[in-house]
């Protein structure tokens, strides 16, 4: 829906008098009027800040001298404590002349693990140690670690009532004694190193010093005793367990010993049983009687076939026999002499016969010994065959004996594994058992540390640090007031154009009559001391019915079909009568006349089409009137899109300011391209009309402005024309 009930007279030209400069010498109490123009949103005025600080010194050094004074009184008022140290390195080495002889191989164990150094930081702080310190140096005697023997002020009573703090009286001894003592007790390891530091503080420097090293101490006795309670039972455990291993391993070997009895498997040498020992030596014979027959079938053949083929012999058995010998001797004795008598006789010469017929004698004689040898060795490769057969009978009848035994075999194995295995488990505890009963009987046990650090008396208090916390007492009390008084001065800057939540606050204080010069003014061309208000009556009434409608009228939309120079005019002199009273803003949403700059102490600033596009914020659209405390927001910049003001958003903004002023104006001109929701909801019209315009007109217009939504619509009787404007009191224009 548009207002579009009015269009007649909108084109009239911009009334140039409205914004032409007057200088005439007035008698008048304007409102200080504003030197420089609000920051942009973002920016701090440090100099403003700077001048807050100044003026609220006191609201500073006061506090900050006040925490000086208490935070040195009070780190005089305690009472000190001094801080002893001890050193303790955990190495896991041992003495090699007091480690067992089954471990003197091993010099040094492995390294350990941070996760160890841990574990022994915590037997430190142990509270079966806590109580042997306790007990050794009898701190349950000094009032230092039981409260209940110097008595309880009133205030630790009142708020141990209140369960703030614990009730001293509902502990017991003890519990009190623990808490004070781990109350000044700290152990920690030192990184990336196997050193844990006992840190002891007490108000006795030397009861500090001594209780750091009796901790030390401690720890080291607290690992001697629960070594030699693990080596003793170690030893009796063990112990235990030797005799029951002892009974098996006897059952065990006498089981064995009644199954190899009974199976007949005795051992013979070598750790074999007999039958196995035989088996071996028979096939032992064997291969050699076989080895036999076959070398005396080779030579007996060898000396049979020499002979066969008339070839001389000179096997080894034929050449190395004696007779074999002999018979060759002779034989080359009788050549010789054959030869000798050859050289002097014919071949039938008697001797010469009677020598060749010896020497035929000879030669049968050897091959007769040869055969003679040959059939020895024939005779002895069947004598070998013989035994071979035998021995091969005996192996035969060897190998089914043991066949049938090897299954007893099996199980005499499986007997003597079982024994060995128990008897190997029985040594494996008797070393065990040594070597624990010998750190048992040692009196002094290794252990997994050494003191390389005593604690020392101190004369410094290690608390309270005085120095520290006095200077941190004093700058956080000035830091702190500081920052208060700088984000108070921040709030104030910020307040008269915070959005939505951040309402302004108007000065309603009556403007001061004094002389003033006033070089330019667009709404205020000859304006004299004694002008006449007669015609600004209607406009004084109207703003008068506004404020005492209150939340009724906090949205005012005023509109006509006069000229839009009347229709700004108009609204901004009805604003600044309501402005002496209440909080007001003039939203402008015509932008059709340069009357909002023109006054504005900050013509250049961005509106609501730049708030729409999100390049600026409430605070930088927001800016005030040169003459009055009205607050104005503009359309936009120049050339700005008007479909801007069509946005959803507009309402929004429009919503935002109704929760931050009193009454809010709303600029609408003609409002021929407004949407209808953004100016009738919640809202009373205030009609300009045109001077021409008919009284029917004018009653007919009423009548469809309260159809289209309005609450209720009021009709002005002329709009204000510039030379009526300047006609204003001086208490107008000042508003």
């Amino acid at each position: 829906m548009r207002l579009a009930f009015w269009r007649a007279g909108k084109d009239k030209a911009v009334i140039e008098r409205a914004v032409s400069k007057a200088k005439p010498r007035v008698e008048a109490k304007p409102a200080p009027l504003a030197t420089k123009p609000p920051a942009e949103s973002g920016d701090i005025d440090l100099h403003a800040l700077g001048g807050a600080l100044a003026r609220k010194r006191g609201w500073i050094i006061v506090p900050t001298v006040l925490a000086l004074v208490v935070s040195v009184a009070v780190v005089n008022l305690i009472t000190p404590r001094y801080k002893s140290e001890a050193r303790i390195l955990i190495d896991g080495r041992e003495n090699v002349f007091l480690r067992p002889s089954s471990d003197r191989s091993t010099e040094e164990r492995q390294a350990l693990d941070p996760e160890a150094v841990t574990s022994q930081v915590q037997l430190v702080l142990s509270r079966d140690l806590a109580r042997e310190i306790i007990k050794k140096n009898k701190l349950a005697e000094r009032p230092e670690f039981d409260p209940v023997l110097q008595g309880i002020s009133p205030l630790k009573s009142l708020v141990a009532l209140v369960g703030i703090g614990r009730d001293p009286f509902s502990m017991t001894p003890e519990e009190r004694v623990l808490d004070a003592y781990y109350d000044r007790l700290q152990a920690y390891a030192v990184d990336k190193s196997r050193v844990i530091v006992v840190e002891f503080q007490s108000q006795d420097p030397e009861l500090a010093s001594r209780v750091a090293n009796s901790i030390a101490d401690g720890y080291l006795v607290l690992q001697q005793a629960a070594r030699q309670d693990q080596a003793r039972n170690a030893s009796q455990w063990l112990a235990g367990e030797i005799e029951n291993l002892r009974k098996k391993v006897s059952e065990a070997e006498a089981k064995v010993e009644d199954f190899r009895s009974k199976s007949s498997l005795f051992v013979g040498t070598n750790n074999t049983t007999l039958s196995n020992q035989q088996m071996g030596e028979v096939n032992t014979q064997l291969n050699n009687a076989r080895a036999l027959k076959a070398d005396a079938e080779s030579k007996a053949r060898l000396i049979r076939e020499m002979l066969q083929t008339g070839k001389p012999i000179e096997a080894s058995e034929v050449v190395n026999s004696e007779l074999m010998r002999r018979l060759s001797e002779q034989r080359v004795t009788l050549r010789a002499q054959l030869a000798e008598q050859s050289s002097t006789l014919l071949g039938n010469h008697p001797r010469i016969k009677e020598l060749k017929a010896q020497l035929s004698d000879l030669d049968n004689q050897i091959r007769d010994e040869a055969a003679k040898i040959s059939r020895s060795l024939e005779n002895d490769a069947r004598i070998a065959g013989g035994r071979v057969d035998g021995l091969t009978a005996s192996l035969e009848q060897l190998k089914k004996q043991a066949t049938s035994t090897n299954g007893q075999d099996v199980q005499l194995r499986a007997l003597e594994r079982e024994a060995k295995a128990q008897r190997d488990l029985l040594e494996t505890y008797l070393a065990k058992y040594r070597e624990a009963n010998t750190r048992e009987t040692i009196d002094t046990a290794p252990t997994e540390g050494r003191i390389i650090s005593r604690g020392i008396v101190s004369n410094t208090p290690a608390y309270p640090k005085k120095l520290p916390i006095v200077l941190i007492a004093t700058l956080a009390t000035l830091l702190l007031s500081s920052g208060l008084v700088v984000t108070g001065e921040l709030l104030r800057q910020t307040a008269p154009r915070a959005a939505a939540t951040l309402a302004p606050r108007v000065d309603r204080q009556e403007p001061v009559v004094e002389a003033v010069e006033i070089e330019s003014a667009p709404l205020q061309p000859e304006i004299t001391a004694d002008a006449d208000v007669s015609e600004f009556a209607e406009i004084g009434q109207l703003a008068e019915s506004l404020i005492a409608a209150g939340a009724g009228a906090k949205k005012v939309t005023v509109l006509g079909t006069a000229p839009g120079d009347a229709i700004t005019l108009s609204t901004l002199t009805l604003a600044r009568h309501l402005a002496r009273a209440a909080r007001v803003v003039v939203v402008d949403l015509a932008a059709s006349s340069p009357t909002i700059a023109a006054v504005s102490v900050d013509p250049t600033a961005p509106g609501l089409a730049e708030l729409m596009q999100g390049q600026a914020s409430f605070t930088q659209v927001i800016t005030r009137d040169k003459l009055s405390r009205l607050h104005l927001v503009m359309a936009g910049r120049p050339g700005f899109d008007r479909s801007l003001l069509q946005s959803p958003r507009v309402t929004l903004a429009i919503d935002a300011l109704l929760r931050a002023y009193d009454h809010v104006l709303l600029d609408a001109g003609s409002a021929s391209d407004l949407p209808a929701e953004l100016l009738t909801a919640n809202a009373r019209a205030v009609v300009v009309p045109d001077t021409s315009m008919a009284t029917d007109a004018r009653a007919l217009m009423c009548e469809q402005l309260k159809a289209v939504g309005f609450s209720e619509v009021t009709m002005l009787s002329k709009p204000v024309q510039p030379s009526d404007a300047g006609e204003t009191s001086p208490r107008v224009v000042a508003a």
